[in-house]
């Protein structure tokens, strides 16, 4: 089933911004690193806590209750297999921002320990 979901576009960050996303339960982070855009589960795996607020290094994005990072592409926590973030496909399109929310991208253990 395709829940390709329009993004509204005051809810598009601008280059280097963040946004929540909010879509039938669901709850999104949404950063624009350098005019790319990153789509994740707002809530921390560990223990829940919102990543909107987590410290953004590169791309690895620290959990501001217990540090852990995530890397924005992948939803990994480098080092770690099997733990992680959901993260989702976005597209732009002639002007308009549309989230893929039907399939979370699968966190990859190989890469997900390579990163560094």
């Amino acid at each position: 089933m395709n829940q390709r979901v329009e993004v509204p576009a005051e809810k598009v960050p601008p280059a280097g911004g963040r946004s929540l996303f909010r879509h039938d339960g669901k709850s999104l982070v949404l950063f624009n690193l350098g005019g790319e855009l990153y789509a994740i589960d707002e809530g921390c795996p560990h223990k829940g806590a919102s990543l909107f607020s987590g410290r953004l290094d590169g791309r690895l994005l620290h959990c501001p209750a217990h540090g852990l990072r995530f890397d924005l592409v992948t939803g990994c926590v480098p080092g770690v297999s099997g733990f992680g973030v959901a993260t989702y496909a976005v597209e732009q399109q002639q002007g308009r921002c549309f989230i893929d929310l039907s399939r979370p991208r699968p966190q990859e253990t190989l890469a997900c320990l390579q990163l560094q």
